[in-house]
C-alpha cells in the first residue's frame, strides 16, 4: 500500500531554518551557506519520511519563507515596485516578503492560511504582470535531490485555482491571467516527467465557497492539465474540508489520484459519491493539525469501510494536510509527564502512524505495539487532570448578565474620558517591545536554575523601567509594560494555568523565520494565581500616564494551542474566559484603568463551512465578553486583531463590545477600514499605521497620510494611532524612530 504525507515541517528539529534565515538577513552568513543548510534540511526531511516507512517521499514542500510566495516567484509574478529595485534571485525573493528597506519598498501583504495560524504572502497581479516560469523552479530542484538519493518522489505544488484565488489584484482582474497560469503549470508538469512518480496539486480552496467563475476556470484548468501529454500522474489534493457543492468538480476532475481530508470531511459523504473506476484515492486519516495519537482501531474501521467500496489497490494512506502545522519531533521532549508524552504524536510520529495503519490494514502489524499505542490514549483520557468538578460546576452556573457590561459604549466612553483625559488621536502600542538577546538569555538562565528568582525579577523590573522611560521620551499617550517577562503571548499564560502544558521544543512555523510554540490543553483550565498583575502594577508605579494591561483572549488562547479532543471547543473557551475574568478583576483592583484582551484568532477560527460559522461566532464572542465584562464601566477594554479580512464578521466584531479595537491596516493602506465605515462600526478603532513585520522605518509623512486616509472612513473622535502589531520581533534601533515618527504624525494631525 502506498503511503505518504501531504507535506513536512520546514523549520528543522531545532529551528535550524529560523537561525539560518536570521543569520543571513543580518549579513552574518552567505547565500551559499543558507542554501547548504536548506538542502541539508530537505534531505533530512526526506530521510525521516523514508525511515518511517513511507513509500512516497514528498518533495517541493520545503520553503525558505512561504510556499505561496515560492509559487509566485516561480511564475515570475513580481510587482513592478520590486522590479525597479534591481534586486535579483534570493535578495528579491526575501524583499517580496519583508520589504526593501533601502528604497522604502513595502512588502507584499500577509494573510492567514485558511483557518490556521500559518501566514502566507499574498501574490499581486498588475496590468504589467508577465507570467513566465522560472528557468529552474525549487520544485524541480527538490524533486531531483530526492530522486538522486534513491527515493520514489511525489512533487507538491500549490494548485493553480487556489493560487489565483488567494492572490490580490490592482489595475486588472487576476482571472485574466488564468490561461497564462495554466500554461505555466503545463510546462512545469512536463519538466517533472520522469522525475516525479506523481504530482500533488493542492487545492484547499475547495473547502470554501466558489464563484461560478472559479468553478468554470477550475474545470477548464484540470481539463487542460489532465489531457496534457508527457506529464506525471496528478493527485488533486483537497484539505481542510470539501464543500458539498464542490464535490462534483473534485470527483470529475479526471486526475489519476484524489486526496481527501477525512479529519475535516465525514467519510460517509465519501462513501455516497461515485468515484471513477480508474481513480485512486489518497485518504487523509492521520490529523495534520493536532498532536494527539490517532486511535488506530477507529481509523482502521473507517479505512476498511472505504476499502470495501474501492478495493485496497485503489487506496493510499496519508496525513489529512501538510504537517507544517505540528512540531517536528518528540525526540527532544524530556520534561513532559510520561502519560502526556506517551499520548502525543508530532510530525515524525505521524509518519510512523501512517505506516502502522497500513500494516494493520494488510494484517502485518505488531500487535504489542498497537496495544501499547491504544493504551496510551486511554491513560490520558482517564487522568484526574482531565476532569475537575469545581471547574465544570462554575461553567454550569454561568448567567446571562456575566456576558455584558452594565452600560452601553457611548455612556462608558464619557466615563472613561473623564478618568483618562486623552487627546484627539491618542497614541499607544499593541503591547510588546523588543525581546532582546539579553532578555532571552536571562530567561534561559532562570529556567536552567543558573540565576535565582529574585535576580530574574530584578532584571525584568529593570527592563520594564527602561521601556516606560523610552515610551515617555517618545511621547506616547497610553503606555504598556512591554512584556519582557513573556516568551509568547499564549505560552506565557499557559505556563501559569493548570490544564495546560508546554513543550521544550514544540515549535511550529507561523511565517518565514517566525516560529511559535503552541501549548497543549490536556485538562480542565482554571486560574490558581495571578497571571500578570504584579508586572502591570510595577509599571504603573513608574509613570503618571495610564499603563495598558495586556492579556491574551480566550479564543486566541484556544486557537493557538493544541486542544484536547474529548471536550467541546466552546466549553474549553469558557473555562479560559473565566480564568481571564478573574485576572481582569484583580488587575482593575490594583489600579489599572485600561486592559487589552487580544483576540487575533477570532477571524482565523471562522469555520470554512458557512453553515457552521454562526454557531462558532456565538460562543467565541460570548467567551470574549465573559472574560471582559467583569470590570467597571470606567475601565476601558481594548482588543487587537491582525491579518484578517473582517468584512464577513464585522457585525460580530461589534458584538464583542470592546471599547477600542486595534487592527492591522498598514499593508492594505487602510483598505480594511472601508468595512468599518460601511457597517458604521460604533466603538473606537486603532488602525495600524505602520508594518512591524518589515525592518523599514516609516516616515512621519507616510504615517500621516495613512492617518488622513483612516479619517476618511472613521470619525476622528474614534481614531487611535498605533502600530499594526506587537514590537517583540523588532530591534530598538527600528522601534524608537518609528514610534517617534508615529507620535509626530499624530501631533501634526491634532494641529490640523
Amino acid at each position: 500500500m502506498e503511503t505518504h504525507v501531504i507535506g513536512f515541517p520546514r523549520i528543522g528539529p531545532n529551528r535550524e531554518l529560523k537561525k539560518a534565515l536570521e543569520s543571513y538577513w543580518k549579513g552574518q552568513t552567505t547565500e551559499h551557506q543558507l542554501k547548504e543548510i536548506k538542502n541539508k534540511l530537505i534531505s533530512e526531511n526526506h530521510k525521516t519520511q523514508a525511515e518511517a516507512g513511507l513509500s512516497l517521499i514528498t518533495a517541493g514542500d520545503f520553503s525558505l519563507y512561504d510556499h505561496i510566495l515560492d509559487m509566485a516567484f516561480n511564475l515570475g509574478l513580481i510587482p513592478e515596485r520590486f522590479q525597479k529595485t534591481g534586486l535579483q534571485d534570493t535578495e528579491l525573493y526575501f524583499a517580496l516578503a519583508r520589504g526593501y528597506k533601502r528604497e522604502n519598498t513595502p512588502a507584499q501583504a500577509m494573510l492567514k492560511w485558511f483557518d490556521t495560524n500559518y501566514h502566507y504572502i499574498v501574490p499581486e497581479f498588475e496590468k504589467k504582470s508577465v507570467i513566465k516560469l522560472k528557468e529552474k523552479t525549487h520544485i524541480e530542484e527538490q524533486t531531483e535531490l530526492a530522486k538522486s538519493n534513491g527515493y520514489r518522489v511525489k512533487a507538491a505544488i500549490p494548485g493553480p485555482i487556489t493560487f489565483i484565488s488567494l492572490s490580490t489584484e490592482t489595475d486588472i482582474c487576476k482571472w485574466d491571467f488564468a490561461d497564462d497560469i495554466i500554461e505555466a503549470y503545463q510546462e512545469l508538469l512536463s519538466r517533472l516527467a520522469g522525475k516525479a512518480e506523481l504530482v500533488q496539486l493542492e487545492e484547499p480552496i475547495l473547502a470554501t465557497e466558489l464563484t461560478r467563475q472559479q468553478k468554470n476556470i477550475f474545470q477548464k484548468a484540470y481539463d487542460i492539465l489532465t489531457k496534457a501529454e508527457n506529464r506525471p500522474p496528478i493527485m488533486l489534493t483537497s484539505y481542510f474540508g470539501l464543500r458539498e457543492e464542490n464535490t462534483e468538480i473534485f470527483f470529475s476532475s479526471e486526475t489519476e489520484y484524489l486526496h481527501i481530508d477525512l479529519c475535516r470531511t465525514d467519510y460517509r459523504r465519501l462513501l455516497s459519491k461515485n468515484i471513477p473506476d480508474n481513480t485512486k484515492l489518497s485518504v487523509g486519516i492521520i490529523d495534520g493539525r493536532n498532536i494527539w495519537k490517532t486511535d488506530l482501531n477507529q481509523a482502521l474501521g473507517i479505512i476498511q469501510k472505504i476499502e470495501n467500496k474501492l478495493g485496497r489497490n485503489r487506496l493510499l494512506l496519508s496525513s489529512s494536510c501538510s504537517l507544517i502545522h505540528v512540531p517536528v519531533s518528540l525526540r527532544t521532549e524530556h520534561l513532559l509527564e510520561t502519560y502526556l508524552k506517551n499520548s502525543l504524536s508530532f510530525a515524525e510520529e505521524k509518519c510512523r502512524e501512517i505506516s502502522l495503519l497500513a500494516s494493520m490494514l494488510e494484517g502485518k502489524e505488531d500487535k504489542n505495539i498497537i496495544k501499547e499505542h491504544q493504551s496510551h490514549i486511554k491513560e490520558r483520557l482517564q487522568h484526574p487532570a482531565s476532569r475537575i468538578e469545581s471547574v465544570r460546576k462554575r461553567i454550569k452556573e454561568l448567567t446571562e448578565d456575566m456576558f455584558s457590561r452594565t452600560k452601553p459604549f457611548e455612556e462608558r466612553k464619557k466615563i472613561q474620558q473623564e478618568y483618562l483625559n486623552l487627546p484627539l488621536y491618542p497614541t499607544t502600542t499593541i503591547g510588546s517591545f523588543p525581546q532582546t538577546k539579553e532578555i532571552r538569555k536571562q530567561r534561559q538562565l532562570y529556567k536552567k536554575g543558573e540565576i535565582s528568582k529574585q535576580e530574574y525579577i530584578q532584571f525584568i523590573k529593570q527592563q520594564i523601567n527602561r521601556i516606560i522611560k523610552e515610551q515617555e521620551q517618545i511621547g506616547l499617550d497610553v503606555l504598556v509594560h512591554g512584556e519582557p517577562e513573556r516568551n509568547d503571548m499564549v505560552e506565557y499564560f499557559a505556563e501559569l494555568l493548570p490544564g495546560y502544558c508546554t513543550t521544550q521544543n514544540g515549535w511550529v512555523q507561523s511565517y518565514g523565520s517566525r516560529c511559535v510554540k503552541p501549548p497543549i490543553i490536556h485538562g480542565d483550565i482554571y486560574r490558581s494565581r495571578s497571571l500578570s498583575g504584579e508586572w502591570i502594577k510595577y509599571a504603573q508605579s513608574l509613570t503618571k500616564k495610564p499603563v495598558k494591561a495586556m492579556l491574551t483572549g480566550p479564543v486566541t488562547m484556544l486557537k493557538w494551542s493544541f486542544v484536547r479532543d474529548d471536550l467541546s471547543m466552546e466549553e474549553v473557551a469558557y473555562q479560559i474566559a473565566l480564568a481571564l475574568r478573574d485576572e481582569t478583576k484583580e488587575i482593575e483592583k490594583e489600579g489599572s484603568t485600561i486592559i487589552q484582551i487580544d483576540e487575533p484568532a477570532i477571524r482565523e477560527g471562522l469555520p470554512l463551512e458557512k453553515a457552521e460559522r454562526e454557531k462558532y461566532l456565538k460562543w467565541a464572542i460570548k467567551a470574549f465578553r465573559l472574560a471582559s465584562s467583569g470590570v467597571k464601566d470606567s475601565t476601558q477594554i481594548h482588543t487587537h486583531m491582525c491579518y484578517s479580512d473582517f468584512a464577513e464578521i464585522i457585525n460580530w466584531i461589534a458584538e464583542m463590545d470592546a471599547d477600542v479595537i486595534s487592527i492591522e491596516a498598514s499593508r492594505s493602506k487602510m483598505e480594511l477600514l472601508k468595512t468599518f465605515e460601511e457597517y458604521q462600526y460604533p466603538n473606537d478603532i486603532g488602525p495600524g499605521v505602520y508594518d512591524v513585520h518589515s525592518p523599514r522605518i516609516p516616515t512621519t509623512e507616510e504615517i500621516k497620510k495613512l492617518i488622513e486616509r483612516a479619517a476618511k472612513y472613521i470619525k476622528k473622535e474614534k481614531l487611535w494611532i498605533n502600530p499594526d502589531c506587537g514590537l517583540k520581533t523588532r530591534d530598538w534601533a527600528e522601534v524608537i524612530p518609528a514610534l517617534k515618527n508615529m507620535v509626530t504624525a499624530a501631533q501634526e494631525m491634532r494641529k490640523q
